[in-house]
């Protein structure tokens, strides 16, 4: 049996990503190894948001599945572009970690006072258009900043005192199990600051005709995490938008099969239930159309 050839960037969180996928192939029986691949988003130095485009994190890792240079690529899924690339799948979504984002602080920077425990003009690090809104609408007095680098550098930029505090995806904390003692920890529940689509799922991807590698990947398919980020990105297909959307969506799956889905968009909090995923995407789109219709009348 020839080896399974993994495409992951190689930041310390996409490695940890694809290691774990690399255990969980070879419990099957399969062995692996990683084709390490530098991505546009790891070359760039500009703000994300000042950048056209879509997929910086993604399509060099696509081409070496589209190149026969790798077999399976691991994604971080809230990464990925809305659209799907011809000639490739998402073959199996695993079991999602942690969706919510957490705010790490330095200790003289807070104020339990104000909307997100920080002190008036403290700067907040993140590279995300979703997260600078949200923290821009709920206290219009911090300074957010540009804030680039893998998990470990932005973690350390925060320790040197280049920021008075950071956000960042509660996964990524969790899977590289950082050392957050120095800091003020604050996990931000779902219901107030909306995490990104898809944040915490991996996506594994692999040419569709590649039948064995699609049907060993299958079998580590979470069918629950397929539902709920299928409803989320589904939401922001509807936008056309990737990673660099101003939008915060996230599902749960009930236990009687409906779904609900929470989203965040213009400063506005929207909320639907039903017992589809198409459904409930039509039901919270419907909610921000009519919402930006009647802004725009005004």
């Amino acid at each position: 049996m020839n080896k399974v050839r993994i495409a992951t960037r190689g930041s310390a969180l996409a490695l940890w990503q694809a290691r774990f996928v690399a255990g969980q192939l070879e419990q099957l029986g399969a062995d692996s190894e990683l084709v390490i691949i530098e991505t546009q988003g790891d070359k760039m130095l500009a703000p994300f948001a000042q950048l056209s485009g879509q997929g910086f994190f993604t399509k060099a890792v696509q081409d070496a599945l589209l190149e026969a240079r790798a077999d399976v690529a691991v994604h971080s899924y809230k990464d990925l572009p809305s659209a799907p690339v011809l000639g490739l799948q998402i073959a199996a979504i695993p079991t999602r970690e942690d969706a919510r984002d957490v705010l790490l602080a330095l200790p003289q920077a807070l104020d339990s006072t104000r909307p997100l425990g920080l002190k008036a003009q403290a700067t907040v690090g993140t590279s995300a258009v979703r997260r600078r809104a949200q923290v821009e609408h709920l206290d219009s007095s911090l300074l957010v900043r540009e804030l680039r680098g893998n998990v470990p550098t932005r973690v350390e930029k925060l320790r040197n005192a280049e920021y008075d505090a950071i956000i960042i995806a509660a996964a990524g904390v969790h899977r590289l199990e950082l050392d957050l003692s120095d800091f003020a920890v604050r996990v931000l529940e779902p219901d107030f600051f909306v995490p990104a689509p898809a944040q915490g799922a991996l996506a594994l991807e692999c040419r569709s005709d590649d039948t064995w590698v699609c049907g060993l990947l299958q079998k580590l398919e979470s069918p629950q995490a397929r539902v709920t980020v299928s409803a989320e990105r589904g939401l922001m297909a509807r936008f056309d938008g990737g990673c660099q959307l101003a939008l915060g969506a996230l599902a749960q799956l009930a236990s009687d099969g409906t779904i609900s889905l929470l989203a965040w968009y213009g400063g506005g909090i929207f909320q639907g239930r039903a017992s589809s995923a198409k459904a409930v995407i039509e039901n919270v789109y419907a909610q921000i159309d009519q919402t930006l219709s009647v802004g725009r009348r005004s």
